[in-house]
């Protein structure tokens, strides 16, 4: 095969090519998601994102950007959250599409996006049209990229990481509008909302910017400026999110130190990447899952792209590439958490580690860098035949140590004959990978050498795409059907925003953990007659629980009095909390009614100050009357006149999903709770005029108010959303203006083409 056949041969994968090829394989792997007919459901997406998603919409519909969600947690800050992506604009997609279908549709298009954007980083740094899109279907097709699929915010922020590297990296070499480009990236990202993801990306970005800098690999004066320049840009676009964000860190449950250590890599994990089926069981949904972690559903990478990239480790002499596999080690290091002794230490030195929350998501920089690895290899000639054998020789060793392992010593739940069946599949891949990869070195067979480069990527695709039971698990899209529980349970008295709530229950809350029917259909169904994490969002039903990463620190508090500390019920401050339904004792999917719930508004209470622990404590007393009394902190004494009990009347309360109006008529000076979780950024309002607004029963509000007849207005304003906004329409607006008059610069050439000598 002549030179001049093996560059056309290489080159055949252009950009649109490869577009059309991706979207293809995700055609073929999810033909009922894209027509509509089913839709994911399994874990979080069902009872995370799909509610959320709903609430969003409902109020983008009323023409409302949801800053506060009335229906969870006692009420709970929605936008600040930052992996609810209300202000990511791709999110328009399934805004404005019916939900059931644009939702997942949305997940997968983001996965043609990370497949994309791959491809144009390795071919920008190997050169080689047939390398990038080997390493771009590598990418979209691992385990550890699908399943990020349940997370909307997760797939979106992860389809952008190649997108940014690529573009932050022609930044400060380039310069000009690639900055503003660069920014234009960086900032659809932090948008998107995964902020373990975020945080990988710029830390690779700092490593590889500090070894071009070191190296002079380009001017080092320009570089010191515009890297810096392009991370203060992304953070300003950005800041409309970033501040809310960071104020209820701020205000959360998650103080300095926090950190949740669970599911990191098992010691033994590291054979999931051999033989993905092995040490595990088939769980929840007919979904598998290693032992000891339940983050992600697989950690395979593929076993072709796991053998290119050891081969770059071990064949090609070039320094980006050494950067790359050191970050992957030091990943898969850190990925085992607290099952070697250097996680521990380091986190010990260096706190901020805690910020990732579990261990395990460090296997996000394998699954981001192995395509890349696997890239360098097939577009540079270091990999000689006789090497790619001696590591395929040691892959197909490990893979039947594993095997046998895995047949000798079993864990008691295993489904060995599984186990041993997906090994073998393992390794009829890994063989036939072997042979397309010789193929591709041999110059005398230039039909087999057409062929192999678009044969070797359907193979990588079919090896991830049958590496495991599906992780992804679809079921007809009328589960999300609104209100389908709400009329089959027929609660009386209903819950309903500003009247009561529905409680799950401490014994139910736990047994949701554990409840699980293989089919996801039933699976679903059935948790959502028992409103299980979030799924009261789709019938609009309030409740005291709810399911979200960042709670105000004081709401927490006295959530875990139920959920976390003792599991114990409380009927007093069930009642107070306006919970008028709770799951039965006997079945956790049917509810009974509670006759003694206060409405969500009371007045006239007589106010004990009390501190932090003596309030909660007193919460939990059986004598705690939330009609006659009510706590507030030493620092409300001076703001507070009323001395109660008070005679008051409740004329009217109306509450929306960021206002609440409440109409009160007082005989004297008194004090009118609502039993809605407090948080800094809601403002009080009587008769239009400022009130201070009270944290009342250390978790709640409350607003005093004169004798007579008054009008109280409570409205979430969250200033740091405004100043936010102010610095990111600005910045967006500048930089909108500026990009097209930018002066634009020759681009400097292309690396050269891969030689004849090359794998391809």
């Amino acid at each position: 095969m002549s030179e001049t056949t093996d560059c056309r041969a290489a080159n055949w994968f252009t950009p649109v090519r490869f577009g059309v090829l991706l979207a293809l394989l995700i055609l073929a792997a999810f033909p009922q998601v894209l027509s509509g007919l089913q839709t994911f459901v399994v874990r979080d997406f069902g009872f995370f994102a799909y509610p959320l998603a709903h609430f969003q919409q409902e109020c983008f519909q009323r023409g409302e950007l949801p800053f506060w969600d009335p229906f969870n947690n006692c009420g709970a800050p929605f936008l600040a959250q930052w992996n609810t992506m209300p202000l990511y604009p791709p999110a328009l997609i399934y805004l404005l599409a019916p939900l059931q279908w644009s939702l997942g549709v949305f997940c997968l298009l983001h996965l043609w996006w990370a497949g994309l954007g791959m491809y144009f980083l390795a071919r920008r740094w190997t050169g080689s049209p047939f390398a990038a899109a080997f390493a771009g279907v590598a990418f979209a097709f691992n385990g550890v990229t699908l399943n990020l699929l349940m997370w909307p915010s997760h797939i979106a922020t992860f389809s952008w990481m190649p997108w940014v590297v690529l573009a932050v990296e022609l930044a400060w070499r380039e310069g000009m509008q690639k900055i503003i480009l660069a920014a234009f990236a960086g900032a659809f990202q932090m948008l998107a909302g995964g902020p373990e993801i975020i945080l990988f990306t710029w830390l690779l970005l700092l490593a590889l910017w500090l070894q071009q800098f070191v190296r002079g690999e380009s001017p080092r004066a320009p570089m010191s400026w515009r890297f810096p320049l392009v991370v203060a840009l992304v953070i300003a676009l950005a800041a409309v999110q970033l501040l809310p964000f960071l104020d209820l860190v701020a205000h959360s449950q998650r103080e300095s130190g926090y950190a949740d250590l669970r599911w990191s890599l098992p010691g033994w994990g590291w054979v999931n990447f051999i033989v993905p089926l092995a040490f595990g069981r088939t769980w929840t949904e007919g979904v598998f899952f290693q032992y000891d972690q339940y983050w992600t559903s697989s950690c395979y990478l593929g076993i072709g792209t796991l053998w290119l990239a050891l081969l770059a480790l071990g064949t090609v002499r070039e320094r980006r590439v050494r950067l790359l596999g050191a970050v992957v080690v030091v990943a898969l290091i850190f990925a085992f958490g607290e099952n070697t002794p250097v996680y521990p230490a380091l986190r010990k030195i260096i706190p901020q580690l805690g910020f990732v929350t579990y261990p395990i998501k460090y296997v996000l920089l394998t699954a981001f860098l192995a395509p890349l690895l696997a890239a360098f290899v097939l577009a540079r000639r270091q990999a000689r035949p006789r090497q790619i054998l001696f590591a395929g020789t040691v892959l197909l060793a490990l893979l039947a140590v594993i095997l046998f392992w895995a047949w000798r010593f079993p864990f008691p739940t295993d489904d060995v004959p599984l186990a041993e069946w997906n090994g073998a599949l393992r390794a009829l891949f890994l063989l036939v990978t072997g042979a397309l990869l010789l193929i591709l070195t041999q110059a005398e067979r230039p039909g087999l050498r057409r062929l192999a480069p678009l044969v070797l990527i359907f193979l990588a695709w079919l090896d991830v795409f049958t590496h495991g039971p599906t992780q992804n698990p679809t079921v007809p899209s009328g589960v999300y059907e609104q209100n389908l529980a709400r009329r089959s349970l027929a609660m009386k008295p209903q819950p309903a925003l500003g009247a009561s709530r529905a409680m799950v229950s401490p014994m139910a809350e736990a047994e949701f953990i554990n409840f699980a029917a293989h089919e996801p259909k039933n699976n679903f169904l059935a948790k959502r007659l028992g409103y299980c994490a979030n799924c009261n969002l789709l019938d609009g039903v309030p409740k005291v629980d709810g399911f979200f990463s960042l709670t105000p620190r004081e709401n927490n508090d006295v959530l875990s009095l139920f959920y976390t500390t003792t599991n114990a019920d409380f009927p007093r401050l069930q009642d107070f909390l306006g919970a008028s339904q709770i799951t039965a004792p006997d079945q956790i999917f049917h509810w009974q009614s509670r006759p003694t719930f206060l409405p969500l508004v009371t007045a006239g209470q007589k106010p004990v100050f009390l501190g932090d622990a003596e309030m909660l404590r007193a919460l939990t007393r059986p004598d705690f009357d939330g009609r006659n009394i009510v706590y507030l902190p030493p620092s409300a004494k001076p703001l507070v006149t009323a001395t109660g009990p008070a005679e008051t009347r409740v004329l009217a309360s109306k509450f929306g999903t960021q206002s609440v109006d409440i109409e009160v008529e007082a005989a004297d000076p008194a004090l009118v709770v609502v039993a809605q979780t407090y948080y800094h950024a809601w403002r009080a309002y009587v008769d239009a005029r400022p009130a201070p607004l009270l944290r009342a029963n250390h978790a709640f509000q409350a607003v005093q108010i004169p004798a007579g007849k008054h009008q109280i207005h409570l409205a979430y304003e969250d200033r740091a959303f405004e100043i936010g906004a102010a610095i990111s329409v600005c910045l967006w607006v500048n930089c909108l203006i500026c990009l097209p008059l930018m002066r634009r610069r020759p681009l400097p050439s292309r690396p050269p083409p891969p030689g004849p000598d090359s794998l391809i």
